[in-house]
């Protein structure tokens, strides 16, 4: 009796199951209306133009004509696509692999510190420059002029330190008055000259700027008399500003050019050395008897050292991938920084109480703990370097943009920079998709494996 009446209370079981079918219904209506939105603009803004250009890869430069793979096997024999893909290898196998070991080794020493948090926002603070910026600001620190490029003026500094600089990089000899210039850059008397004698040399082309302050007139020291075993003369600007004065001759308003190194050559032998004085006078001193040849040495005249062409056709490369090291290294110090600080410290402790010292904890503890951020980190920025466009093609100039040309950048170049060939520029795109999916792929397992 008790049974029949709990069967006759109960509901149907029809009723309830067609319920929960239509509240899973609803919800499915109510996700796909929220997630709409967003597949409308992933199509649009992905799927389709990934599907127009593998399409439109098989047509001619006009997009009329249906040429098969003929793009594909001219992008393999154009120089220039070739070029691009050797650029891009260096870029994969240099750029990810110095980002992550600098972004290991900061975050390392960055735990060591005391205002950690200032030096990581110190090195983070680039990824907030926008690309187009840091290439205007790299382009002009690669500058050559030294006056301009912050780099070039370093390393010219750096380098008149230790090695000094040409005198008077301008100055030559005037035509006729007694000094020839030899093979070498150098000047010589074109006539032998014995002890006793007063020799004047006078050059012109001086750069106004090029005249030390402290030279004096020439004049005196070109009136002075040699002792019969001893050679005086003069390096002077043979030149009398506002006109007037005798060609060959120290007049009254004429500099000497101090600082000029003189030798007296015999015989093919350099025979006493001299530098003149700030009236351009030299001396050479117990000379033997006999003739000799004045030479002014090529290092008077040598142009100026301009340092380094950071952006000519063999290092623009690397100068480009420098300025992408600047940016990106906060991102990696960041990213294996949360890694490290996850790390178990118990692990850390007791190898040091072990007695691990800390390069033996950091290579046989740290890094294999830190095995899977590392990875994140150097397939995500394997990625990222197959698409650097925007550094490549503001830091190199025009007359190098083909030595330093990317797939990205050779992409745009074919398609809109003047090739107008949107066929093979298709090509191009598609090769450079179907370089980026493998990683695409690894990094997406890397991170659902995390998740597990």
């Amino acid at each position: 009796m008790t049974a029949t009446l709990v069967k006759e209370t109960s509901p149907p079981a029809a009723p309830r199951a067609d319920g929960r079918r239509r509240a899973r219904r609803r919800g499915r209506i109510i996700a796909l209306a929220f997630v709409f939105p967003a597949l409308l603009l992933l199509g649009a803004l992905v799927v389709y133009p990934v599907l127009f250009t593998v399409g439109r890869s098989f047509f001619d430069a006009s997009g009329t004509r249906f040429v098969g793979g003929d793009n594909y096997a001219e992008m393999f024999r154009d120089p220039a696509t070739l070029n691009a893909i050797r650029n891009t290898t260096i870029w994969v196998v240099v750029a990810p692999t110095l980002l992550t070991g600098l972004g290991l080794v900061l975050a390392v020493l960055v735990e060591k510190i005391r205002w950690a948090t200032a030096f990581k926002l110190l090195l983070f603070m680039p990824m907030a420059v926008s690309f187009l910026a840091a290439g205007i600001i790299f382009r002009l620190a690669y500058d050559e002029d030294p006056d301009k490029g912050v780099l070039n003026a370093a390393v010219v500094g750096v380098h008149d330190a230790f090695a000094g600089t040409s005198s008077y990089p301008t100055a030559r000899a005037r035509d006729g008055q007694g000094l020839t210039r030899a093979g070498d850059g150098s000047y010589g008397t074109a006539d032998s000259v014995s002890p006793g004698r007063t020799v004047s040399l006078g050059l012109v082309g001086v750069r106004p700027d090029d005249l030390p302050k402290d030279a004096r007139p020439a004049y005196a020291a070109a009136g002075r008399t040699a002792a019969p075993d001893e050679l005086r003369g003069v390096v002077y600007l043979d030149f009398t500003p506002g006109g007037g004065g005798r060609q060959g001759k120290a007049d009254k308003a004429e500099s000497g050019l101090p600082g000029m190194r003189v030798e007296a050559v015999r015989d093919g032998k350099t025979a006493a050395r001299a530098t003149t004085a700030a009236d351009g006078s030299f001396r050479f001193g117990d000379l033997g008897s006999g003739s000799y040849t004045l030479r002014l040495p090529a290092s008077n005249f040598a142009p100026p050292y301009e340092g380094v062409s950071w952006l000519g056709p063999a290092l623009v490369t690397p100068a480009v991938i420098g300025a992408y090291l600047w940016i990106w290294t906060g991102f990696a110090m960041v990213l294996i920084g949360a890694g490290l600080a996850a790390l178990p410290r118990d692990a850390l402790e007791a190898a040091r109480m072990d007695g691990a010292g800390e390069w033996q904890i950091f290579r046989r503890i740290t890094v294999p703990l830190l095995g899977p951020v590392l990875t994140v980190v150097f397939v995500t920025l394997v990625i990222n370097v197959m698409k650097v466009f925007d550094l490549v093609y503001i830091i190199a100039p025009g007359p190098v943009q083909e030595d330093a040309t990317v797939l990205a950048t050779q992409m745009w170049l074919v398609s809109f920079g003047g090739g107008n060939n949107q066929g093979l520029g298709s090509a191009l795109g598609v090769l450079l998709l179907l370089l980026v999916i493998p990683a695409m792929v690894f990094n997406v397992r890397r991170f659902r494996g995390s998740q597990r």
